[in-house]
């Protein structure tokens, strides 16, 4: 058993807890959040679920984010997980680049698209997530590919 998990099984047999009750087994929860307010907890839990994802990533990772606040309208992902990292300061974003989603990313902007679907944006849209891409492309020193030329 660690070191804490054994320090803490030892508090909770003698720990009292702000009810009055005393020498009573407690739960660890109940020790490391002894008086800390339940609308305190409440508003953490709140943060915590207030962090909008879709497939685990963040708005930053999609090439199109139509309405920030609906997932459903975000497509074109094309980072990884460690872009939480880069948004932290972290981590260099470049290096978030999921090189292995971009060519499907990249065929989606085409008239033709991914797998024969285009993907569902305005022409705006398209061109902005299409100059996105392409920069992502340059600044790893990768060919611009000619789907992306040809849309910027």
């Amino acid at each position: 058993m660690s070191k804490v998990k054994e320090a803490l099984t030892r508090l909770s047999l003698r720990v009292p807890i702000k009810s009055g009750r005393s020498n009573l087994k407690h739960s660890p929860r109940e020790i490391l959040f002894h008086g800390v307010k339940e609308e305190t907890m409440s508003k953490v839990k709140e943060a915590v679920e207030k962090e909008i994802t879709k497939e685990g990533l963040p708005k930053e990772a999609f090439a199109i984010v139509g309405d920030p606040e609906d997932p459903e309208t975000w497509k074109l992902p094309h980072h990884t997980k460690a872009i939480f990292r880069a948004l932290k300061g972290r981590l260099d974003i470049e290096k978030t680049v999921d090189w292995d989603r971009m060519p499907a990313a990249v065929a989606s902007l085409s008239r033709g698209g991914y797998r024969g679907e285009r993907v569902q944006a305005s022409e705006e849209d398209i061109i902005r997530a299409a100059r996105h891409l392409a920069r992502h492309y340059e600044k790893a020193g990768k060919p611009v590919p000619v789907t992306l030329g040809v849309l910027t």
